[in-house]
């Protein structure tokens, strides 16, 4: 039986992900082949109660969530991650609404650029990353329910909108 998994993502829209895109393909085609350009907002482990989340979501009154990013730095080895630099409340509260709670873990937002987990790819490095722009300012319009089984991609099961000019 294949294992499977779900979390909270936000896509980052087509367009503006182009850039990011190209450089993902480069630095990791492993993880840019599994799941686009994204920010996690909240890891299976805390999708325990998901029929309250998903009633959450579905009446989610609050506007588009921006978010600006740093360049790109090294973690873990061959790693590449871009630090959120402004927003980061904007997420938290959100996270506090999903969740229904304060007391939840804290987690800050980010956007891997190369996963270490996977093999270095012959293209990763920084200066690959170093035309992106900084900072990097990103608006999510919406929050996606999505599942992975096994290795395979990533897939989106449901797509709540924020609501425009709430």
């Amino acid at each position: 039986m294949l294992h499977s998994r779900q979390q909270l993502s936000m896509f980052v829209p087509v367009q503006a992900a182009i850039e990011l895109e190209q450089v993902r393909r480069v630095v990791d085609p492993v993880q840019s082949s599994l799941i686009p350009a994204h920010i996690t907002l909240c890891r299976e482990d805390e999708l325990w109660d998901l029929p309250a989340i998903r009633s959450r979501l579905q009446n989610l009154r609050q506007p588009a969530i921006s978010l600006s990013f740093a360049a790109a730095e090294i973690f873990y080895e061959h790693g590449l991650i871009m630090h959120c630099v402004a927003g980061a409340d904007a997420f938290l509260h959100l996270r506090e609404f999903v969740l229904d709670s304060k007391d939840i873990r804290a987690q800050h937002p980010h956007m891997t650029l190369a996963h270490p987990r996977n093999p270095k790819a012959p293209g990763n490095s920084l200066d690959v990353a170093a035309n992106l722009p900084t900072p990097l300012q990103l608006v999510f319009p919406s929050i996606c329910l999505i599942e992975q089984s096994g290795n395979d991609p990533w897939r989106v099961l449901e797509t709540y909108e924020f609501s425009v000019g709430a």
